[in-house]
């Protein structure tokens, strides 16, 4: 019995120090984005639709050091303080090449084919696949906008393009070494 507690504490420790190892490697992962001023989404990231006149165009995002272990990418853009229960997506992109490190605004326009030939765009909560802008409603405080790179241990997510932002989201926390999240405020 001795054995197998002194066993199983030595796993731990190992399971442990590779997990503080991985950590401290993710810490060096970042996002920024050019679209992001003063910490806030311009009306060019905003919807042109549901009483908003935006430009409805995806942020620009550049990210650095990804964690060892990465064998693709995923962007995700979420608003926790929509006022549904359950948040809001606003972009869901996967299957992003391992050596991807930006993606120019406006390439969540599904039509402009700026995201590579393997890349897929879900659906979001706005019903369709491709990037749907702020929108909040007039009366709220100024909503967050996570806009999150997920570094994934898996080159592709057997996923499509019906696939929901909570379906996509379930794959991305079990397959992610890492993950990077800038987030902005947008408030009308």
């Amino acid at each position: 019995m001795r054995h197998t507690v002194k066993k199983s504490i030595t796993f731990f420790a190992l399971a442990m120090a590779a997990l503080v190892a991985r950590l401290a490697w993710a810490e060096d992962f970042s996002v920024t984005s050019p679209s992001v001023v003063d910490g806030k989404l311009t009306t060019r990231q905003v919807l042109h639709g549901f009483g908003c006149s935006g430009a409805n165009l995806s942020p620009a995002l550049s990210w650095s050091v990804p964690p060892a272990g990465t064998k693709s990418f995923a962007v995700t853009i979420y608003d926790p303080d929509a006022p549904t229960g359950s948040g809001w997506w606003h972009w869901v992109a996967f299957n992003l090449p391992a050596d991807l490190r930006e993606l120019p605004e406006g390439a969540g326009d599904p039509q402009a084919m700026m995201l590579p030939p393997d890349a897929v765009q879900s659906r979001t909560d706005f019903g369709s696949a491709g990037y749907g802008g702020a929108c909040p409603p007039e009366q709220d405080a100024p909503h967050r906008y996570q806009m999150t790179v997920w570094a994934l241990d898996t080159e592709r997510l057997e996923l499509d393009a019906n696939a929901s932002g909570a379906m996509v989201g379930f794959f991305l926390n079990a397959h992610a070494v890492g993950k990077a999240t800038l987030t902005a405020s947008y408030g009308r």
